[in-house]
């Protein structure tokens, strides 16, 4: 399986691209994992909302350009489907069983993502109703993968 991570912002703290490394690592004997990194705009503090939705469109073309035409793309998106950890595995085994081998999840910047990256989307996915940086859900997302891998594969992981 081919799994590619899109998401809109570097990630500046070093606990959070430590956890991001060690998570990749974990992955490499599952899946081939990549990462990239899409501009983002900077956003004034009290944006009128026709600055904000250029800035996403913007961000939007970024995030497009990575995600192929042939690839299942998974946005991540607050009002997105919800599932738990053993659900989601088996959601991803679906996904490769129907002969889907690249997948996409696509994560945005700190205005969300622009329509237009809802509607390229396979499929929107929400991990809760709780607003998170975008920095941590990278990791979280990595964390739920490789625990979507373990479950797939009956190997203990805690709980």
């Amino acid at each position: 399986m081919n799994i590619t991570l899109v998401a809109v912002g570097k990630v500046k703290e070093g606990y959070f691209r430590d956890a991001i490394a060690e998570y990749q690592k974990r992955l490499s004997r599952y899946c081939r994992l990549e990462l990239i990194e899409v501009a983002d705009e900077k956003t004034p503090d009290k944006a009128p909302e026709a600055l904000e939705s250029l800035i996403k469109q913007k961000e939007a073309e970024r995030i497009l350009k990575n995600v192929k035409e042939d690839a299942y793309c998974i946005a991540l998106a607050i009002d997105g489907k919800k599932y738990d950890s053993v659900s989601l595995s088996k959601h991803l085994d679906q996904l490769a069983l129907s002969g889907k081998s690249s997948i996409v999840f696509v994560i945005g910047g700190s205005l969300g993502l622009h329509q237009d990256v809802i509607k390229r989307a396979d499929e929107t996915l929400s991990f809760s109703d709780m607003t998170f940086p975008h920095q941590l859900m990278r990791v979280i997302l990595l964390e739920q993968l490789y625990r979507c891998y373990r479950i797939s594969n009956h190997e203990p992981y805690h709980k």
